[in-house]
């Protein structure tokens, strides 16, 4: 039977489609990583909430988000859960 794919043909293919689903999970991370870091200077907020430590002297600058990082940690815990339930 031409086009028909044998069962010991389907075990085979098990690691590539494994494979194949890491790969399109890594490039949507990837992709969701580049645009966080191109748009994350343009969210308003970010960097000046309750919490994020500013201190500037001569000759010296800190800066410690803390606030912000709770945020992101937050919602990006949220984000995995929600994913890891979904599965």
């Amino acid at each position: 039977m031409a086009g028909s794919v044998s069962a010991r043909e389907a075990r085979g293919m098990e690691p590539w489609s494994a494979l194949g689903k890491t790969l399109v999970l890594a490039g949507f991370s990837l992709a969701a990583l580049g645009a966080l870091l191109w748009l994350g200077p343009q969210l308003p907020g970010l960097g000046r909430l309750p919490g994020d430590v500013h201190i500037e002297r001569p000759g010296f600058s800190l800066q410690l988000p803390l606030g912000s990082s709770l945020l992101v940690s937050i919602v990006l815990s949220a984000a995995l859960y929600v994913f890891t339930r979904l599965r």
